[in-house]
C-alpha cells in the first residue's frame, strides 16, 4: 500500500470527536482536527485518485451559463461588467438574487458532496449544527475542511473568479474582501430548522441552494430587513439560485416544516477579520467614502476585476 492509499485508510480509521463535544467547542476537538491535518489533506488527495474514473471534477461548467458568460467577458474586458449586474436583481437595497448554478448540472454536483459524504473521510460540521449530512466546512482556514484538491480548486475560481469581482460591483467591498470563508449546511425539520435573527462577521455573504428541482420544502424563507423603510422582506430560495448580501444586513431563517434545504453559504472579508464600519458605507482601506447608491464610486473597473496580492491569513469566524 503507497503511502497516500495509506493515508486514506488512517483517515478512516480516526476515531472523531463526539457530537456534544463539537457542540460545545471542547479544546480537544481541535487538537484532533489540527493534528490530522496533514493526514486528512493527504487521504482526500488518494480518494480523488481512488474515485477518478467514477467521480465529478468540480468545475465552472456547473454554474450558470448566462452568469458564466458574462463573468468571463468582464475578466477579459472590465468595462464589460455591467452585462454582470443585469444578470442580480435587487430585493432591498444591498441584497441581490441570481441564478447561480445551471440546474441541468446541479444534481451531478450533488452527487459529487454525496460521495464526499460517503468516502469516511472524516469532516467537520459547522459548530452548532446538528452535524447533518451536507454540513461540512470548505475553506483551508477551517479545522476539518474539505481538503479534496479538485473540490479546493473549484472552490477558489468560485471565490476569485466569481463572487468577488460581483461583491465589489453590487456591494462595494473593495478592500474589504481578500480573505474567503465558506461552509455547508442543510435545513430539515427534526434537525437544524431555522436561523434567528443575525447579522454576518463579512463584508459580502453569498449564500447559494443546491436543491433540486424536485427537492421540495416548505418553510424556510429568509427574512432581510431594509434598514431604509424599516420593512422585512421574504424571499424563498430556488433550486441554483443564490443571494448576495453585505454582512451587516440582518436576516433570519424560517422553521423548516417539510422537505430539506441545501445551501453553500461563502463569505469574504478582509485581513484579520476586518469588516466595512458605519453601515456598509465607509471603505477606510481604500481612502473614499463609497455611497450606498453607487458602490462603484471611485474605484475603477480593472480594480474590481483583479485578485487580491495578499496571502491567506489564518483567522476564521467559526
Amino acid at each position: 500500500m503507497n503511502m497516500k492509499a495509506n493515508a486514506l485508510a488512517q483517515a478512516r480509521d480516526l476515531e472523531v470527536p463526539s457530537r456534544e463535544a463539537s457542540l460545545r467547542r471542547d479544546p480537544s476537538v481541535s487538537t484532533f482536527w489540527n493534528s490530522n491535518r496533514e493526514l486528512l489533506e493527504d487521504a482526500w488527495a488518494a480518494w480523488e485518485i481512488e474515485n477518478k474514473d467514477n467521480i465529478l471534477i468540480p468545475d465552472e461548467t456547473l454554474l450558470d451559463k448566462r452568469l458564466r458568460q458574462a463573468i468571463n467577458d468582464a475578466w477579459e474586458n472590465p468595462e464589460k461588467e455591467n452585462a454582470v449586474a443585469d444578470l442580480w436583481e435587487e430585493i432591498i437595497p444591498g441584497v441581490y438574487v441570481a441564478q447561480f448554478f445551471d440546474l441541468e448540472r446541479l444534481s451531478e454536483f450533488r452527487d459529487y458532496l454525496e460521495a464526499v459524504v460517503n468516502s469516511q473521510i472524516p469532516i467537520r460540521a459547522p459548530y452548532g449544527i446538528q452535524l447533518n449530512r451536507y454540513g461540512m466546512m470548505l475553506d483551508p482556514r477551517s479545522e476539518g475542511h474539505l481538503a479534496a484538491p479538485n473540490f479546493q480548486a473549484f472552490y477558489n475560481d468560485m471565490m476569485d473568479r466569481y463572487m468577488r469581482p460581483i461583491a465589489r460591483l453590487l456591494l462595494g467591498t473593495y478592500g474589504y474582501d481578500n480573505q474567503t470563508f465558506g461552509f455547508s449546511i442543510q435545513y430539515n425539520p427534526d434537525k437544524d430548522k431555522d436561523l434567528h435573527a443575525h447579522t454576518d462577521a463579512s463584508a459580502a455573504t453569498l449564500n447559494i441552494n443546491i436543491n433540486l428541482p424536485d427537492e421540495k420544502f416548505t418553510g424556510s424563507q429568509v427574512d432581510f430587513h431594509d434598514k431604509t423603510t424599516g420593512k422585512t422582506v421574504q424571499t424563498i430560495f430556488e433550486p441554483g439560485k443564490a443571494i448576495i448580501h453585505r454582512g451587516n444586513v440582518p436576516h433570519a431563517t424560517h422553521p423548516i416544516s417539510s422537505g430539506q434545504r441545501s445551501n453553500l453559504v461563502v463569505w469574504l472579508y478582509g485581513d484579520r477579520m476586518q469588516i466595512p464600519r458605519g453601515g456598509g458605507s465607509s471603505y477606510g482601506n481604500v481612502g473614499s467614502l463609497l455611497s450606498e447608491v453607487d458602490p462603484k464610486a471611485n474605484i475603477t473597473a480593472r480594480e474590481r476585476w483583479s485578485i487580491p496580492n495578499s496571502p491567506k491569513d489564518t483567522f476564521a469566524p467559526f
